[in-house]
Order: C-alpha cells, then structure tokens, then sequence
C-alpha cells in the first residue's frame, strides 16, 4: 500500500492539536516564533540586508508565520478529522460497495494543495486526485478527502511520501475496500543568477506524476484503476505518465540535481537548521541532512548588492545611440515593445518566490535600430535577483531603461506569488499585474492603449498550470 506501515498511522491519527492552534492569542510570543524570527535575521543579515529598514522590519514574524501555517499538518489529528464524518448507507456490504460511481467508487479530483520540498525547503504545487470504494456501510463526508489531504500536504514533503501518507490515512480512517491517490506535482525552478542570462529558455518547473494505492488499488494493473482513470479522463485530466511508488525519482528537487555541495554560510546554515528544528523536524532526519545547505545557496542569489550595472557597454546616465535628440519629431517615432521577459525574484516580506513576465514599451527614432532583447533582459533580470516588492521592481526596470532611452517608457510587469498562493489568498493561477509609466507614456492615453494593444496581440500566458 505504501511505504508506511499501520502502527505508524495508529500513531499518528492519535498524535497532534486541534486546527488553528499555532494561530492563538500570543503566537507571535511563542518560543518556536521567537527563535524562528532570530534564524531569519540571520538570513537577511548574510544577505547583507539591513534588518531595520522599511519592508524588512516585520519580515522574520511574517516569515515565521507563513511557516508555521505552511506545516501546520504537524499539528492537526487526522482522526478528528475522518471519525467526525463517517455516516451509515444502507446497502454497502463489506465488499464492493453500490454507491458512488463505478464499481462503488467515490473520487474527487483537482484538490489544490500546496507544500515544502523537504529537500531544499522551496515550495512545489500540487493537484490531487484521491478516490475510495466504500465497505461497511460507511462513507465519509467529501469534504474530508481534501482535508486529509491537506494536512499531509502542509508538511516538508516528498511527492510519493505525500501519496503514501494521504492514501494511508484514509485507509485506515474509513476502513474502505481501496483508496487511490494521484498526484501532479509541480515544483519551481529558479536558475542561479548567472544561469539566467546563459539560458534564456531556462525552464521555470519540473513536473513529476505519482500514484499510491491501497486494498483493491494496490494492484497498479487492477481493473479499478481503469475506471479512476477513466473518471478524470471525462475531465479532460491526462494521467497517463506516473511514477509508481517503487520507481519514483528521488532526486525530483532540481537542487539535488548537482551532486557537489558548494560551502556555504555557516551561521546562515545553522539558522535553517534551527527552523525546521522549530517547526517541529528533525534536522538530522536522513532527508534534511542536507537542506539547510541547499536553501542557503539558493538564497544567496539574492545578496544584496551593489555591483555597477554595465550593459552591453553602457552605463547608466551616459548617452547613447538609442536615445533620441531634440532634432527629432515626435510624430517620427514609433512604437517599439519587447514582451514576455522572463523574471525571477524573491519577495522580501515572506522569502518566498515570485516570478513572472515583463513587457516593454517605448518610443524609438524611425531609422534607428530597436534597443536590442538581450540587453532588455538583462536589465529586468539585474533587478529580479534580490529581495524584492513588485512595485519597486516595475519601477526600477522602467527607471533603468529610460536613461537608456530618453525617458519615454512603460512597463508591465505579471507575476505569481507563492506567498499568495502558499497563505491561501491566490488560487493557483492567478496572477498580480503592475505599470509603471514614464515620460510621454505618462500624458498620452493614446499611446498606452496601443502599447497595450500591440502586447494583447502576442502575450504568452503565465506558465503555472499543472
């Protein structure tokens, strides 16, 4: 059925508080957010961040709480959870039930879960599908199913632990004749700062499929199974490609896809130890040996900085040959946009990512050659590494350009937040939109509107479906 026996569940369907309880009167008094706080001031201090400044100083209690909900799973019962919503059916035997759809099977699909990859401490999404036969004349609440889930999923996790543990838990919870879980995991992919301007078709995801199963399940090649695939089939939910619990890639984290560990920061290393012993792991847990390492790297590409910006020769302030002069006629130029530029950043209130696509727009002499896109991009991705608000990011890209190109600009920026989606404020793909305008952009509403209409003409849309 999986990797975890029954006396492990027995366990933990006894172990854990009620929900919400890390979220109580005084939890920003709590020793576990107290010491978690301290951890990420030293983070942002090996950032070479200044802890005080504005937008940083509430920073280490917004990070401790985003943690503590994001593995709340630790501290919820499973058991309140299923033995307060089984109901009697007449008609379920022991065997296969009748109620449901085929076979007696019960499915729900496109559960949106979110969690923490044990291995580097990134977040990854996840679409769940998890079906059951009822037996015993029991079936359980549906909404149950999701909050089974839900609780395993706000752990640190590995996708086929994940499977294993929701499919285990609702096995032994229901007592059915068979639990199916599948699971579409998808997990963000940052690329380190120079890997950036090296590979502008860097892919921003890895995918991985997993399934787990249990009573009539547990056989991959069971009829059954042909009836739950065929029931997401009737969605339009392809599952064909999965990883079997014996086969699984463990090495799915894309941080684990180098086998050389860089040194890092030793006081950042011991701060991310720190957390997870606070949120109630084991650092010394086989899977966590190296994570704190891991995420360390990762973060560091966002060290704050103060490296000169020089691109493609030029430095800010300095004319150049983009620029336009008094000699030419407004009604001479045109419109020029570069879109979809990709971005990455880390957002400086919760340390979590946020990534997206910049469009440009701006004016250019007829004749003159367009400012070319590697330069464009490499200004948006200068910006991108480091801790940052959209806002000033939209801002500080437009700023950058128009001393480039004489100040008449505009500048879209869309971007996904994990910390929306992570808190339970976004939906897995909606998106944040902010404008920045500058120069002529500013007064002419003419000119805005067919900068916008060039960019609705061929916009990519932002890559965050599973």
């Amino acid at each position: 059925m999986g990797a975890l026996d029954e006396g492990h569940f027995n366990v933990e369907l006894e172990n854990g508080v009620k929900l919400g309880g890390c979220f109580e009167v005084g939890f920003d008094e709590e020793p576990e957010t107290l010491a978690i706080e301290d951890a990420v001031k030293v983070l942002l201090q090996g950032l070479g961040e200044d802890i005080n400044r504005e937008g940083l100083r509430k920073t280490p209690l917004r990070v401790a709480k985003a943690l503590q909900g994001g593995t709340s799973g630790y501290r919820q019962k499973v058991k309140d959870i299923v033995q307060g919503a089984l109901f009697p059916e007449a008609g379920l035997g022991n065997g296969v039930g009748h109620a449901g759809g085929a076979g007696g099977l019960v499915i729900v699909r496109d559960l949106d879960l979110f969690s923490y990859c044990e291995s580097c401490l990134l977040p990854f999404q996840v679409k769940c599908h998890v079906g059951y036969v009822p037996s015993g004349q029991r079936v359980v609440g549906l909404s149950k199913l999701s909050r089974v889930a839900d609780v395993f999923a706000k752990r640190l996790q590995d996708p086929q632990r994940l499977a294993d543990e929701v499919c285990s838990a609702l096995q032994h919870g229901i007592k059915p004749t068979g639990v199916a879980v599948i699971l579409q995991c998808l997990h963000i992919h940052f690329p380190n700062f120079e890997a950036a301007f090296l590979e502008p078709n860097h892919q921003g995801w890895v995918k991985v499929l997993v399934t787990s199963g249990s009573g009539v399940f547990e056989n991959e090649k069971a009829d059954i199974w042909g009836d739950f695939l065929s029931l997401l089939r009737f969605r339009g939910i392809n599952v064909e490609k999965t990883h079997s619990k014996n086969s699984a890639d463990h090495c799915w984290c894309p941080s684990r896809s180098s086998s050389k560990m860089v040194p890092a920061n030793s006081g950042m290393v011991a701060a991310v130890a720190s957390i997870l012993q606070s949120l109630g792991e084991d650092p010394l847990r086989k899977e966590l040996l190296g994570t704190p390492t891991r995420f360390v790297k990762w973060l560091m590409n966002f060290k704050n900085s103060n490296l000169e910006m020089k691109l493609n020769g030029f430095v800010h302030g300095r004319m150049d040959p983009f620029k336009s002069n008094g000699d030419i006629n407004q009604t001479e130029q045109q419109i020029h946009s570069e879109l979809n530029l990709s971005f990455w950043s880390q957002c400086e209130h919760h340390l979590l990512p946020f990534y997206g696509v910049v469009h440009i727009g701006y004016f250019c002499a007829e004749g003159v050659n367009p400012i070319g896109k590697p330069l464009l991009q490499s200004i948006v991705h200068s910006h991108g590494f480091k801790l940052q608000v959209q806002e000033r990011l939209t801002r500080q890209i437009a700023e950058t350009i128009s001393t480039l190109l004489g100040g008449d600009i505009m500048v879209v920026v869309e971007a996904n937040h994990t910390c929306m989606i992570s808190r339970g404020i976004e939906k897995f793909g909606s998106s944040t939109a902010t404008i920045a305008v500058l120069g002529r952009f500013s007064t002419d509403p003419a000119a805005r509107d067919n900068c916008f209409c060039r960019a609705f003409q061929t916009l990519l849309p932002l890559e965050d479906d599973l």
